[in-house]
């Protein structure tokens, strides 16, 4: 069994080729030349270059694979070219779902994000069925998102295509090299860096989790069909005390009100797009999503593929862990 996985040089595509490797599977990656492989050293893959904006790098890497896991995604709360994340989420996604489906690839699990998913107002968990629209979309990367699964479901309908979606919530774990967003907040906090955060929430899984529900949808999923691929719902404020007891450090106890930041916000995207360039401290979208907590419930994967989460500390302990001793972490 040969099976082609996008976005392995990342976080949570690096978990999935491990996975896939520990259960036999030969594994061929498709990245781009010159991304940053450190989290494929020492796996036995197979490399083919390419970019999910070059259809012909695609049919080469998908020939002879008996499935794809496309997990790689634009994942940016800010971005100076929306329309960059937009082309390489849902261009990307349609080019290699067509790329497999025409070099005969049997079986494919195409990774979306619970971002596309509806967040309810007073904090209930949401689920696969709880009714979103594009205009519940805040930002370019959940537009992004929400229209690449829209096109993925399009192409399953058209050409009757063995596929599964999954929406993986909040990962968090080892081997975040980027680190991820939302990485970026466990270094903060482990850093001592964070002296105030606003109320919201957050859905906490285990990388390794994730990816363990990405082989059981490949495995039990139905085609066509979406599970969240979840864990444990936690208030940033409750992450925030986790970490600090991991560190040995004292939590920040300070709530801003979401309305005091977004000045801030303002002035931080404005530095970044005319000067810096580099990603501002607090975006104006992070900050409008999290006026929402971002609650979801995975009883449909659990149900049925068998899938299991972790408690959450054991996810922020290893990220911890890791980014300890990678240095992100003093």
């Amino acid at each position: 069994m040969k099976s082609l996985v996008t976005g392995a040089t990342g976080f949570v595509g690096s978990a999935v080729a491990r996975l896939l490797l520990q259960r036999g599977h030969e594994v061929r990656v498709l990245t781009r030349a010159g991304n940053d492989r450190r989290n494929l050293a020492g796996l036995d893959v197979e490399i083919a270059e390419g970019d999910l904006n070059d259809r012909k790098s695609l049919d080469r890497a998908a020939k002879g694979c008996d499935s794809l896991f496309h997990v790689a995604a634009d994942y940016r709360l800010w971005a100076p070219r929306p329309q960059e994340m937009i082309d390489t989420n849902v261009q990307g996604s349609r080019n290699i779902v067509l790329a497999a489906a025409e070099a005969g690839v049997k079986r494919m699990v195409y990774t979306s994000s619970v971002a596309v998913l509806a967040k309810l107002p007073d904090g209930t968990p949401a689920d696969e069925e709880t009714p979103v629209t594009l205009k519940d979309m805040i930002g370019a990367y959940k537009t992004s998102k929400f229209l690449a699964e829209e096109e993925v479901r399009k192409i399953i309908a058209e050409h009757k295509l063995d596929c599964v979606i999954v929406n993986p919530s909040t990962p968090i774990g080892p081997r975040d090299i980027k680190p991820t967003p939302t990485g970026r907040v466990v270094v903060m906090a482990a850093s001592g860096k964070m002296p105030a955060f606003v109320d919201t929430g957050l859905n906490v899984a285990h990388v390794d989790d994730v990816a363990e529900g990405h082989l059981l949808a490949y495995d039990k999923g139905r085609a066509g069909e979406r599970y969240i691929l979840g864990g444990e719902n936690l208030t940033l404020r409750e992450i925030i005390v986790i970490i600090a007891g991991l560190v040995g450090r004292k939590p920040t106890r300070i709530a801003l009100p979401h309305d005091l930041i977004l000045p801030f916000a303002h002035m931080a995207e404005f530095w970044a797009n005319r000067v810096s360039g580099k990603e501002p401290f607090a975006t104006v979208d992070g900050l409008n999503q999290a006026r929402k907590k971002m609650f979801f419930k995975h009883d449909k994967a659990a149900r049925e593929l068998g899938y299991k989460a972790r408690p959450a500390t054991e996810a922020l302990r290893d990220a911890v862990d890791w980014f300890k001793a990678n240095k992100y972490v003093p």
